[in-house]
């Protein structure tokens, strides 16, 4: 299964999120470690859920992106 990751980058750090697994997130100083762990969040994740015999939500989230002009952006 493939999950849609949210990565976001602040001033000191990456961080990211799966929308379809609440609470699966990961934070690190790059964005290269920050994927290596989300990686390992959602395998971790969806394990447990299987150990637990919860239900393994299927990927729907999914993402784009939306440009907008500049004289918007510009001001």
């Amino acid at each position: 299964m493939r999950y849609a990751v949210v990565f976001e980058q602040s001033p000191n750090n990456w961080s990211a999120y799966v929308p379809d697994l609440p609470g699966c997130v990961a934070a690190g100083d790059t964005r290269e470690e920050t994927e290596a762990l989300i990686r390992e969040a959602v395998a971790l994740h969806v394990e447990s859920l299987l150990a637990h015999h919860e239900p393994v939500p299927t990927p729907e989230a999914w993402t784009g992106t939306v440009e907008v002009p500049e004289t918007i952006t510009a001001s």
